[in-house]
């Protein structure tokens, strides 16, 4: 399932061994309403990177700072576990950062803190940026955040062995959730293997978008998504689990722990999830990864795949030095220093000339690795990225997962879940 990366930090391994990148020069000053030159120092904040990446960071500071002699970056990395908490603390002082590193799953609840960009970053500015990544960090038109990285497209990951018993082909794999639940059920028939992990349950909201459905009323104040449509498709969902398509780990909240998995054998394959997936096995169960397939992931109505989160930077409000925080981001965000990221840690960028260099363009071999590099950036501008929009994102998407995952364990019917989530989203929203 496609699941929020929630910071680079998080990924323990590494596609390269990192080292120091040294940076390149930011790409020429904007209009905006502060022109004067800034000396002094810049805040800047990033998320849970310092201990694996502080030399990629430290380089790209450093350089920066031979560029312009008149700036200082005070660069302060915050535990992933306290980003919104040691923010929002900031906020409320009143000692904010100048440049901050926010996850869009975050973004909704701090904009009203947060300053719009539109006056410090242009349609140049932003031209190397991909559109369809850009557009949802605007909220009533403006712009509150500027792209950062990603996890990438989802790729599909299938154990040849197990679902070639199942009659999978490769080069037509599922191209939605129910044609996987359909190659479920069949690889748990012939094999009793049990087929994917893919459920609405931490990532309901997502899954629910790949059929089309609509979580809320236009005005953001009400849930719409409790409707005979849903209650089909969560009954789809529910007999795949009770047939033992669907693993029964799959309920687990942590995603991370699933008892089931491709690693340990005991699941056959995966309809949409990231890339970095395939470091784990290979790294965990070589044997594993050497019977692996990779594909395009199951796609939405409109043929796209759905990006659930992407990290970003934002300038606060009361931040002292908007303008100079704007080049300072401009310069750490640019194409060639998020391709230099890219090559030290599993992530995707969001700059569109980062993947013409030949490390993206040029990746060839039928390795599970190489192929999910191939699947994934031919997804990048497919990417459909399209978060709630709401103050309370992370909260009330969890609100829905926790009622499905009763629904699913039999607590309860769909409608009663459906019911019972939907009166949180509401008294969340009201």
């Amino acid at each position: 399932m496609t699941r929020s990366v929630l910071s680079a930090g998080a990924l323990a391994l590494s596609l390269f061994a990192t080292g120091c990148v040294a940076g390149t020069s930011s790409q020429g000053a904007t209009a905006s309403a502060d022109d004067q030159p800034f000396e002094g120092e810049v805040e800047f904040w990033t998320i849970n990177l310092k201990k694996n990446y502080s030399d990629y960071i430290t380089g790209l500071i450093s350089q920066y700072q031979k560029e312009h002699p008149k700036v200082t970056v005070n660069w302060v990395d915050v535990p992933g576990q306290e980003s919104a908490t040691k923010l929002l603390a900031a906020v409320a002082s009143g000692d904010v950062p100048d440049a901050v590193n926010v996850s869009s799953l975050e973004l909704g609840r701090f904009t009203p803190s947060l300053t719009p960009l539109d006056d410090y970053f242009t349609q140049s500015d932003l031209a190397d940026f991909q559109p369809n990544l850009v557009e949802p960090l605007r909220m009533d038109g403006k712009l509150y955040a500027v792209p950062w990285y990603n996890g990438g497209a989802p790729v599909a990951i299938y154990r040849k062995s197990v679902v070639g018993k199942a009659g999978f082909d490769e080069k037509a794999p599922p191209k939605s959730y129910t044609e996987a639940l359909a190659l479920a059920g069949k690889v748990y028939d012939k094999t009793k293997v049990y087929g994917t992990n893919d459920v609405p349950g931490i990532s309901a909201v997502a899954v629910l978008k790949y059929y089309g459905i609509d979580l809320l009323s236009d005005d953001k104040k009400k849930a719409s998504f409790n409707t005979p449509e849903t209650v089909k498709v969560l009954e789809e969902f529910k007999k795949s689990y009770d047939a033992h398509g669907i693993a029964p780990g799959a309920v687990s909240k942590d995603v991370r722990n699933y008892p089931q998995t491709l690693e340990n054998g005991q699941l056959a394959f995966t309809a949409g999830t990231f890339g970095a997936t395939l470091l784990n096995i290979q790294k965990n169960a070589p044997d594993v990864y050497k019977d692996l397939v990779v594909t395009e992931p199951v796609q939405t109505g409109t043929g796209g795949y759905l990006l659930t989160a992407q990290q970003a930077f934002s300038i606060p409000k009361a931040s002292k030095h908007k303008k100079a925080a704007a080049e300072f981001i401009k310069y750490f965000a640019n194409g060639a220093n998020q391709l230099a990221f890219c090559k030290i840690v599993p992530i995707y960028p969001s700059t569109i000339s980062s993947t013409k260099d030949p490390f993206f363009a040029e990746t060839a071999g039928d390795d599970p690795m190489a192929v999910a590099r191939r699947v994934i950036v031919k997804g990048l501008s497919k990417l459909e990225y399209s978060p709630l929009g709401t103050t309370k994102d992370a909260e009330i998407s969890e609100y829905l997962a926790e009622e499905i995952r009763g629904f699913l364990t039999g607590t309860k019917s769909a409608k009663e879940a459906l019911d019972a989530a939907e009166k949180r989203w509401n008294d969340v929203l009201a």
